[in-house]
């Protein structure tokens, strides 16, 4: 797996080369959803939490929604369709497959996942946001980027993102 800086700078040039165009803040490390809230009040759009996970057969999800968003971990298997409940993915599996850190998880990760291991799964309600904001791989940036860019992003990393409401 290539180191998250070369990650980052690939991820950017797949933007351009896909014609998207993102904008992305510097900022101090935020590891929560509750840390980044200056980063939040400083940028427009939907900020947003992803969550790692993976069910009883070891197949993986990535599953973001709105950071204030409510989901039901115990029912989210059903409206997902994993086999059984579901648990988190430890950090090791998430940087041997997805790229990224605990603190940095993104849908950007998609960009490592070159074996389509994860299903991305987009909460409905967070897709109404018209621009959206994902760490560019690391927790020291958000990037900015259109919801309908971010569907292009994932399809064109062969993870066509399945959209429906995973919140209450």
């Amino acid at each position: 797996m290539p180191d998250t800086t070369t990650l980052r700078a690939d991820l950017f040039v797949l933007f351009e080369r896909l014609g998207i165009k993102t904008r992305t803040h510097e900022h101090q490390a935020v590891f929560t959803v509750a840390e980044s809230q200056h980063v939040k009040d400083s940028i427009p759009g939907g900020h947003t939490k992803n969550l790692f996970l993976k069910d009883k057969k070891g197949r993986l999800f990535l599953v973001v929604a709105l950071g204030s968003a409510v989901i039901d971990l115990k029912r989210l298997h059903e409206t997902i369709g994993a086999s059984g409940r579901l648990s988190f993915g430890s950090g090791e599996l998430l940087e041997e497959v997805w790229g990224v850190k605990p603190g940095s998880v993104t849908p950007f990760g998609a960009i490592a996942d070159t074996e389509g291991r994860v299903a991305v799964v987009l909460d409905a309600a967070m897709m109404e946001h018209e621009v959206l904001n994902y760490h560019p791989l690391e927790n020291t940036a958000t990037t900015s980027i259109g919801r309908d860019d971010l569907v292009t992003f994932l399809t064109a990393t062969g993870h066509t993102p399945v959209i429906v409401r995973v919140s209450a």
